[in-house]
């Protein structure tokens, strides 16, 4: 079911990131959120994960005074919509009660934000949150006021006495590592911390907390996925690099037009990719500037693509791809790679000949390479009359299963 429909009746969702931290436990002059993970600061990637959601309406990242230009600027180099800068506190806690008055004070200001119904609390420095438990987590807090991912304990908890031996232990099986996301009726939260005492909002640093402490809201538990984790360590740094280049190589896209040849080949290579390559997702479309499918690829960070064309020297087709790609600013973040095909259902026709009516397109990879977009050519002979036999084989093969 779509996440539109499950949340049917709901007035809006917002976000708050704090990403005020000083990046201390890393070790470095930078604040973690704006170091570097493939030339990209790793917030980008953070706010890329909410923004691609087209439920969440705004998204308020809270940062240091001093950062406050470094966070506009990242936001206009990479294109980012939907997104509001808000100073923040000294803490935690009153960083993120900075980012929740932004809503009710809007409307005394020219701020243009609507108060949510409901509001997810996530930390800048967890770039890898998915769609999934976003949407648990506020569907949760929609019935329950509060919600939050959480993630069996990696070691055992132990308390020190006074003069440093061991005093007690926690049994492990019993207790959870509270991550990100979190969820909140906007009410609850934004009350919880109206309520908050200055020890609280200086040394607290759990939000489901304040709302049982100060709402006596009890939030829902849920349990998270392993990629809920926290870059805290310049050894996370490179973890987190390693996964972001894994999940580049993971999707590619299909693209097609409207001939036949085209579309049947497009078809064929779609499942091929799904039921040989089992690391990459297949998507096929149909070549539209407006198409909405393909503005959500571009969203969800697919930078592989494949552009048929069903006329062997012609690159019509791929060129428009690669103006949709330049105006969707993606190559912005990384290397886009489009592998254009040409198709060759002439008999007659030597493979040489073929190449060479190919050749034009070595000009256009050179060119659109400055736009760090990475053209490769690839021209196929085939019998069309055997490709619609195991179109036909493959639906048969659908139907029995």
């Amino acid at each position: 079911m779509e996440a539109g429909t499950l949340l049917s009746g709901a007035a809006s969702v917002a976000a708050v990131l704090p990403a005020g931290g000083s990046g201390e436990r890393l070790g470095s002059a930078t604040p973690k959120q704006f170091c570097a993970l493939l030339g990209r600061p790793l917030i980008s990637y953070t706010v890329r994960a909410l923004e691609r959601i087209n439920w969440i309406s705004d998204i308020v990242v809270v940062v240091s005074l001093e950062n406050i230009e470094t966070m506009k600027s990242i936001i206009e180099k990479y294109g980012h919509k939907r997104i509001t800068v808000v100073e923040g506190g000294m803490t935690r806690h009153r960083s993120i009660f900075n980012g929740l008055k932004i809503f009710p004070e809007s409307k005394l200001s020219s701020c243009p934000l609507q108060k949510p119904e409901v509001v997810i609390i996530h930390d800048a420095v967890r770039p890898f949150v998915e769609e999934d438990i976003l949407l648990k987590v506020v569907l949760a807090a929609k019935e329950h006021g509060a919600a939050g991912a959480i993630r069996p304990l990696v070691s055992t908890v132990v308390a020190s006495s006074a003069d440093g031996s061991l005093d007690h232990s926690l049994e492990r099986a019993r207790y959870r590592a509270s991550e990100m996301p979190q969820a909140f009726l906007f009410d609850i939260i934004y009350q919880a911390y109206h309520q908050c005492s200055d020890y609280d909002l200086d040394y607290g640093t759990e939000c489901l907390h304040l709302a049982l402490k100060y709402c006596k809201t009890n939030a829902k538990l849920i349990e998270g996925s392993p990629d809920l984790w926290k870059v805290t360590y310049k050894r996370d740094l490179y973890a987190a690099e390693s996964i972001i280049k894994d999940n580049l190589s993971q999707q590619v896209c299909v693209t097609t037009d409207m001939k036949e040849d085209a579309v049947q080949f497009g078809f064929l290579l779609h499942e091929t990719l799904k039921s040989e390559v089992k690391q990459v997702k297949g998507i096929s479309v149909f070549l539209c500037k407006n198409d909405n499918h393909l503005q959500n690829i571009f969203l969800g960070q697919c930078y592989n693509f494949i552009c048929i064309n069903a006329e062997k020297s012609d690159i019509k087709e791929t060129q428009q791809l690669v103006d949709i790609l330049e105006n969707s600013r993606i190559s912005v973040l990384h290397p886009v790679v489009l592998i254009s095909v040409h198709l060759n259902v002439s008999e007659n026709m030597s493979f040489r000949s073929g190449m060479e009516e190919l050749a034009g397109i070595k000009e256009f990879a050179r060119e659109v390479k400055k736009k760090n977009i990475l053209v490769y050519g690839l021209l196929i002979h085939y019998n069309k009359g055997q490709i619609v036999l195991t179109r036909r084989t493959i639906d048969e093969g659908r139907k029995r299963r």
